[in-house]
C-alpha cells in the first residue's frame, strides 16, 4: 500500500500531465490560451480530487489483494 505523501506526489504529477494535455485539447477547440488554461486548471483540480479519493477508497478494498502472509520461524 502506497503511503499517504506517495499517493499525493502520483497524483500531481499524473496531474500536470493532464494538464498540459487538456489545455493542448482546448486550445484547439477555442483558439484562446486564456480559455484553454482555465479549462485546464478546472479539469487539473478536479482531477487531482478525483485521482486522490478513489486512491483513497481503493486503499480500503481488500478485493483482488494477494493476503497469504510470509512465514514465521518458530522454535529457533
Amino acid at each position: 500500500m502506497d503511503s499517504t505523501i506517495r499517493l499525493i506526489i502520483k497524483s500531481f504529477t499524473w496531474q500536470v500531465a493532464g494538464f498540459f494535455t487538456m489545455m493542448l485539447i482546448g486550445f484547439v477547440f477555442t483558439n484562446s490560451f486564456a480559455a484553454s488554461g482555465g479549462i485546464a486548471l478546472a479539469g487539473s483540480i478536479a482531477g487531482f480530487l478525483s485521482y486522490f479519493l478513489h486512491e483513497m477508497a481503493w486503499a480500503r478494498v481488500n478485493w483482488g489483494r494477494n493476503t497469504a502472509s510470509t512465514p514465521t520461524r518458530m522454535g529457533n
